[in-house]
């Protein structure tokens, strides 16, 4: 897992939060509740593929 990764975790973390901020003070919950979701799946979905690579590497160095 390099830098760059982690990075981009946060950048999406930290522009969810702004995002859910501004449209709870909006007055637009449902949205916010989507945007947290839609951040949250995204996320999931990068370390899905970080957790399937380690899994790979396991199965190597054990030849499994």
């Amino acid at each position: 897992m390099d830098i760059g990764a982690l990075f981009q975790i946060a950048a999406v973390g930290i522009l969810v939060a702004v995002l859910n901020q501004v449209l709870i003070r909006a007055g637009r919950e449902e949205q916010a509740m989507m945007i947290s979701l839609a951040g949250i799946v995204l996320v999931l979905f990068w370390v899905i593929q970080y957790v399937n690579d380690l899994f790979t590497e396991v199965q190597t160095i054990f030849n499994l």
